[in-house]
């Protein structure tokens, strides 16, 4: 009997060492998140009721399954398109728009951790200090990062770090599946968010959230120049070029951020863009009205438009079905 006893212990002792570390991860609370500006914020216990007071993040937060009650909106209060209906399915309650932030909404909410960003628009970074009296408070970057890397983080502050690389794994498999079925237009391709003159009007880096959707869709992505950024903040994402620096871009494919094809049309009909290549051949798209934000809802849609538009013809076909 000893021996026997022996024997499951060493066996069960071989199959806790086998066990991958995350899997002791997931269930390890309470746990520490390290806020960007290097402050730590202890979280004693998978949270319940999530405040994400930045819109920006409320669509990464519903992809991984989080439990979020309550958000912050855009300006005009809605929800991003591309998560609205996710959001309405999970009963997320609307607390205010963009830079009006209401603390008695958010005591009401009874939330027990709270989510800031600390840049962007939507940023409540100046009301920290009365949000941590409420419930524990984190700060995130998304502008510096990957939904994919701002999913992972959410997942470890959540405790929902398998569903996070889940959800990573199925926006992996369905852009590798797009790609094996796209006949892509000849030469480059640029990204624009078109504002006409008199404005600057912003254009994709190749390494930003949105030309790197694009290179991994097989896109050859124009590098725009960043001498014509005329902005304050990093050109990392996007150039913020003056209107006339529009007319310098040499790709023979142009795809317009936050539109549709209603958005190219007028794009074509402007005069002082006319010898552009991409307008000569024709090739102008919107690349989506839910595109100004990348994260996995609006990274679908992406794909899936471009399965609409450059599949081949028998994977059109097939993609219809």
């Amino acid at each position: 009997m000893k021996n026997l006893l022996k024997i499951l212990f060493v066996s069960s002792l071989g199959i806790l060492l086998v066990l991958p570390t995350h899997v002791f991860a997931e269930n390890a609370w309470p746990r520490v998140h390290t806020n960007p500006d290097g402050s730590k914020t202890t979280i004693q216990a998978p949270p319940k009721r999530i405040l994400s007071t930045a819109v920006s993040i409320t669509g990464t937060l519903l992809a991984i399954g989080a439990p979020v009650v309550a958000s912050a909106t855009d300006y005009n209060g809605n929800f991003f398109g591309q998560w609205r209906h996710v959001a309405q399915e999970n009963k997320v309650q609307k607390l205010w728009s963009i830079a009006e932030v209401d603390l008695e909404a958010a005591y009401s909410v009874r939330p027990d951790l709270i989510i800031i960003a600390v840049g962007g628009r939507d940023t409540a970074a100046q009301h920290r200090a009365v949000l941590e009296k409420i419930a524990p408070t984190i700060t995130v970057d998304y502008a510096s990062q990957s939904w994919q890397s701002l999913a992972r983080i959410m997942g470890q502050a959540t405790g929902l770090e398998n569903q996070a690389e889940d959800k990573i794994a199925e926006f992996e498999q369905h852009l590798n599946a797009a790609k094996a079925k796209l006949r892509l237009p000849e030469g480059k391709v640029n990204l624009i968010g078109y504002n006409g003159p008199g404005m600057l009007n912003p254009i994709a880096t190749a390494t930003g959230s949105h030309g790197s959707l694009l290179t991994a869709l097989g896109f050859d992505v124009e590098r725009p120049n960043k001498q014509w950024h005329g902005a304050l903040d990093n050109p990392d994402d996007f150039v913020k070029a003056e209107y006339e620096r529009l007319t310098e871009l040499k790709a023979e494919t142009t795809f317009l951020v936050r539109t549709d094809e209603d958005g190219a049309r007028l794009f074509k009909q402007d005069k002082v863009l006319a010898n552009l290549a991409s307008v000569k051949n024709n090739q102008v798209y919107g690349l989506g009205k839910n595109s100004f934000r990348i994260d996995f809802y609006s990274s679908m849609e992406i794909i899936d438009d471009m399965l609409k538009r450059f599949a081949s013809p028998n994977n059109s076909q097939e993609h219809l079905k």
